[in-house]
């Protein structure tokens, strides 16, 4: 587990949009929407880094964490979490209080991270994979 955080930002992400809510220590929070295109990916950079957020959780749903994870990658910590052991409670079903929640957990070092190769590593495959399929056609 994770050690416990001042200030975070848990985002449930979507194939068109994501919710994010940045929740701190003393009960703050805020919450915002931004579209999944790269500029509003960019956005969602800025306003993370102008709330002085600590780390970034996300839901490993899919692969439409990818590309926060790409443009967040150096410049914030990202952790992604195991959609299956950080299911909540029935009843909370919107997308604000999902990222509320992945805030929560991330605020009190309760996501235990998936593991993500390194950025070198994930290029070596992308490589690799692709040469594989040039080779089999």
């Amino acid at each position: 587990m994770e050690k416990p955080r001042n200030k975070v930002c848990g985002a449930d992400i979507h194939k068109k949009f994501l919710v994010a809510t940045v929740l701190s220590r003393d009960g703050s929070k805020t919450a915002e929407r931004f579209g999944m295109t790269l500029e509003d990916i960019l956005k969602f950079k800025e306003w993370v880094i102008e709330n002085n957020c600590e780390q970034v959780a996300v839901e490993s749903t899919g692969v439409y964490w990818v590309p926060i994870h790409t443009v967040l990658e150096n410049k914030i910590e990202v952790i992604v979490a195991n959609a299956y052991k950080i299911k909540h409670t029935p009843g909370r079903k919107t997308d604000v209080r999902d990222s509320e929640w992945l805030a929560e957990l991330c605020l009190n070092g309760m996501i235990e991270p998936s593991r993500i190769f390194p950025k070198e590593d994930r290029e070596l495959r992308t490589l690799t994979r692709a040469r594989e399929s040039l080779v089999n056609k």
